[in-house]
């Protein structure tokens, strides 16, 4: 029995982090360490709850759940993980990215619905959920397009088509890629302004920093803990992403975002009920309009990013966890431990 369970105290509950892909996660993990606070790891990919449970255990837990799990062969945990979430968020566990953000994180039908909703402007789709639609789809959006599974992540399943008679091709051939769920977004395809595209990061719900992405060429995978370069040419540290993941040649830069589009950007996140994440949105070449294109609950920070930003955004992460911890507790019953009560 613990000290505090025979002194009758309260017990110390941990912050949980609740993850699939460890790599990610190291330098939260570290910076967790660092505070000396009380935290554990939940392995996303073998997990069980009980529904009867009312769910004392956890301070607060922080999803970090990704959409790309399928592709490494636990896509079983995505829809497994919307139950799980708001079966915490029943039993009034403080969740941070809960399963409104999961929702969000996992639909892209959702992301554009979002948008529209807020009279915000994104690329031109039409939602599909059979391949014998892509055509006629492809006709009301124009070409080029891109085809795009509903549930992504790292750019999974995306593809370009130049004509009809090319996508055509690809329904013939199945060679079209829906996912887990199915659904795909037939959407036109941009191309960034500059080769520029830019990214825009909250924390807490609020504007964290901005960076630009120096994009190479026609890419559909921006991880910015992977990009090894700034516009300098000077090489940064990976923190995030595997050490032997490919370099991508791209470069970023930190920005100053308007202000307008911070106001847009946290107006999305609170919307999706994400607190944690990032707005990606690009000018197209073609047509001048600004375009908000993917809405991120699982934004792995840029890399090298005290050289770069000036500060370690997985400290402050840290740091907005543990007060978020403080302030659900200060909100809760007290609950006191039995002297005779297991610890």
């Amino acid at each position: 029995m613990s000290e505090t369970a025979r002194n009758g105290k309260e017990r110390d509950k941990p912050i949980a982090i609740y993850y699939e892909q460890p790599n990610w996660f190291v330098p939260l993990f570290k910076q967790m360490d660092a505070r000396g606070v009380h935290w554990t790891k939940l392995d996303a990919r073998y997990h069980q709850y009980d529904a009867s449970s009312p769910e004392h255990e956890y301070a607060l837990l922080f999803n970090r759940m990704s959409p790309s799990a399928w592709q490494r062969g636990v896509g079983h945990g995505i829809f497994y993980t919307l139950n799980y979430l708001k079966h915490l968020e029943d039993k009034a566990v403080r969740v941070v990215n809960g399963s409104r953000a999961f929702r969000h994180e996992t639909s892209k039908a959702l992301q554009l619905a979002l948008l529209e909703r807020l009279g915000l402007p994104y690329p031109k789709a039409r939602v599909i959920n059979h391949a014998s639609q892509a055509a006629s789809a492809g006709e009301a959006v124009g070409y080029p397009l891109i085809v795009k599974p509903n549930i992504g992540g790292s750019g999974a399943g995306i593809k370009r088509f130049s004509s009809r008679n090319e996508l055509q091709a690809a329904v013939e051939q199945g060679g079209l890629d829906f996912g887990i769920d199915n659904t795909a977004l037939v959407q036109e395809c941009f191309t960034a302004r500059d080769g520029i595209i830019t990214r825009v990061e909250v924390l807490g719900g609020k504007h964290l920093y901005a960076i630009q992405i120096h994009i190479t060429g026609e890419t559909f995978d921006l991880c910015p803990a992977d990009i090894c370069k700034n516009t300098k040419g000077e090489e940064l540290t990976r923190m995030a992403c595997p050490v032997d993941a490919p370099k991508t040649g791209m470069t970023v830069e930190v920005y100053e975002a308007p202000q307008q589009v911070i106001a847009d950007v946290e107006r999305i996140m609170q919307n999706a009920g994400i607190e944690v994440g990032g707005v990606e949105y690009v000018f197209d070449e073609r047509s001048g309009r600004q375009m908000y294109y993917d809405i991120n609950a699982l934004s792995n920070f840029v890399a090298d990013p005290e050289r770069m930003l000036g500060f370690n955004p997985y400290g402050r992460l840290a740091d907005f966890l543990i007060a978020e911890a403080r302030v659900h507790k200060a909100k809760q019953p007290t609950r006191l431990v039995a002297a005779g009560e297991q610890a």
